[in-house]
């Protein structure tokens, strides 16, 4: 015989709130202390909460607004990365990928953008070389 359990209510992941305070700046994300996810697929959640916000705001073509957002919502800059806002000629990019390397075998990888429509985020292996993106990427120096 199968019996079905429920389990208790689970508590709601924390909303971070954008709130841009210069139209250039980058937006601030207020986040609750959480208990830190235990696996890339439960840190997915907050990644794309984050990644969905940064989307909403006026900042959603900078990559540095989601490396922000999402180091301001505990994940670790240091390895993170992100492609470049713009082409080699100047123009907005048609797509901006952001990534967080989560263990030794996985990435949370985030891509926005007009041809994307809404934002995707995503739980993908990490590359042979330890990098989350493939191709180049801009320094994350600030």
């Amino acid at each position: 015989m199968l019996a079905l359990t429920a389990c208790g209510p689970m508590a709601a992941p924390a909303t971070p709130s954008v709130t841009p305070s210069h139209p250039s700046a980058t937006p601030e994300i207020s986040v609750a202390p959480s208990a830190a996810p235990t696996g890339a697929d439960a840190a997915l959640a907050s990644f794309a909460e984050v990644t969905a916000r940064v989307w909403a705001s006026d900042s959603r073509a900078q990559g540095r607004a989601y490396i922000d957002a999402l180091e301001q919502a505990g994940f670790a800059k240091d390895s993170m990365q992100v492609t470049a806002d713009r082409s080699t000629v100047g123009n907005a990019a048609e797509s901006l990928q952001f990534s967080v390397a989560w263990d030794d075998t996985q990435c949370l990888v985030g891509q926005v953008g007009p041809s994307t429509g809404e934002p995707v985020t995503a739980v993908l292996p990490r590359l042979a070389d330890g990098a989350c993106l493939v191709g180049g990427t801009q320094p994350i120096d600030w």
